[in-house]
């Protein structure tokens, strides 16, 4: 465990390089809708395109660097929680451990799921505010007007808080629910679950979604053709590439990045309150074994 504390600390030691990483693609991204907004041209769009095209793959190298430190420091977290409810070992063959490793595999899936829906909720609201305004105020669109920006950037500034708290709740909650109600074997194995579980969503998230980004690009460049026919911009397989980027978005920059959060702070809150799951855990488990010599 002193290893994997010291290679976890190895791997943050080089933050500074895996968060100027991260900031490359959303500068090229920010680069090309300005260029698109101003005219500039076709052949600025395709710089700032192939630009862009290479911060989505140069992130989803920071991303992997990010999993694996929070991997390797949840793995420590772990190790400190085993300690301190004074076990020598988690035998996942048993039954309360065996449920929470189940229980944990689970969460990352469902965390990345409410996450997702909290994007396409924002972004859906966002629409209506910019279809409310282009039609109340037709000079927008012509260029004599300034649009409202303040309202769009109060629509996401508002959506990133509320609709966090759920799964934030979820997060904070499992540890204790299973801990209080089955005690802290239960915990180790959804901790377990969790870990190994979330290191899988969150790589899957930010390759898959950085691909799906890169087709689309791919694909408006003019580079894709069948049978000796170029399929670009406004083409039924741009149209499906376009869908997949609505998907791949959330996944590389929003469900992705929060699963380091999910793994962590699960274990943090954990730790914390390991002392109070071998005092007071384990409610349910006299109803459990009540049940069973019924």
């Amino acid at each position: 465990m002193y290893g994997i504390g010291l290679a976890a600390l190895g791997m943050l030691s080089t933050l500074t390089t895996g968060l100027t990483i991260d900031g490359y693609g959303p500068i090229a991204d920010n680069a090309g809708g300005i260029v698109e907004m101003t005219d500039a041209g076709d052949q600025a769009r395709e710089r700032t395109d192939a630009l862009d095209a290479a911060g989505n793959t140069t992130a989803a190298v920071g991303k992997g660097f990010a999993i694996g430190s929070a991997c390797l420091v949840a793995l420590a977290l772990f190790g400190a929680f085993v300690t301190r409810s004074q076990m020598t070992a988690v035998n996942i063959l048993r039954p309360l451990e065996f449920a929470g490793l189940t229980v944990g595999a689970m969460l990352p899936y469902y965390f990345s799921a409410m996450t997702m829906e909290a994007v396409g909720d924002a972004a859906s609201q966002m629409i209506e505010e910019i279809k409310r305004q282009f039609e109340e105020n037709p000079g927008i669109r012509s260029g004599h007007t300034q649009p409202d920006y303040e309202k769009c950037i109060e629509i996401s500034t508002k959506a990133s808080l509320s609709y966090m708290v759920a799964p934030g709740a979820l997060v904070l909650a499992s540890p204790l629910v299973m801990g209080f109600l089955l005690g802290p074997r239960a915990v180790c194995g959804m901790l377990a679950g969790a870990i190994v579980s979330g290191v899988q969503v969150a790589i899957s998230s930010s390759n898959s979604g950085g691909a799906w980004d890169n087709a689309k690009k791919y694909i408006e460049a003019g580079k894709l053709v069948i049978n000796g026919q170029v399929h670009g911009k406004k083409t039924d397989i741009h149209m499906a590439a376009v869908i997949g980027d609505t998907v791949g978005d959330p996944l590389k920059d929003t469900s992705g990045p929060s699963i380091n959060i999910l793994i962590k702070l699960m274990a943090i809150t954990s730790l914390v309150f390991g002392g109070a799951f071998i005092k007071y855990g384990g409610i349910a488990l006299p109803y459990i074994k009540q049940m069973e010599s019924q």
